[in-house]
């Protein structure tokens, strides 16, 4: 069995010195945290303008070079930047549509130019093998209506 320890008791200056320097520390913590969270806001809004950056960069190559470029934003960091909404269009019957990223069911870590052979045409769907979508560009909002057919 481990002995017992009994701290020496304090006199009362060495007490005063204790609280004072316990409050000094409690003080200091209590600084260090503000400055932690102010950091933590300052680099996530830092990370939301890169997501931002990349994915118009990303659209512009797509405009210019006319295909899915790699690499591509993630999923995550499309949304994160404001491009929540993939345009695509059927390759067969060259209908629009939008896609909405943030409710997909694939891994937010999947890159966006994967998902063209895994987007397929609802309008297209009975007319034998459906064909994989053309990714168009992100988008911060829907720009096609919905159609059911």
């Amino acid at each position: 069995m481990a002995p017992k320890y009994h701290p020496t008791p304090l006199s009362g200056g060495d007490r005063k010195a204790l609280a004072k320097e316990l409050s000094k520390a409690r003080a200091m913590a209590n600084i260090l945290a503000a400055q932690s969270a102010e950091m933590r806001a300052k680099g996530e809004a830092m990370i939301q303008q890169a997501d931002k950056l990349f994915c118009e960069s990303w659209n512009e190559r797509m405009w210019s070079d006319g295909e899915p470029i790699d690499p591509s934003p993630t999923i995550d960091q499309a949304v994160n930047g404001g491009f929540p909404w993939l345009e695509i269009r059927c390759a067969r019957c060259k209908t629009p549509s939008d896609v909405d990223l943030a409710a997909m069911k694939h891994p937010p870590s999947t890159f966006v130019h994967d998902l063209a052979s895994r987007l397929r045409c609802r309008k297209c769907a009975k007319a034998g093998p459906r064909p994989s979508a053309t990714l168009l560009q992100l988008a911060w909002q829907p720009r096609h209506p919905r159609t059911e057919a």
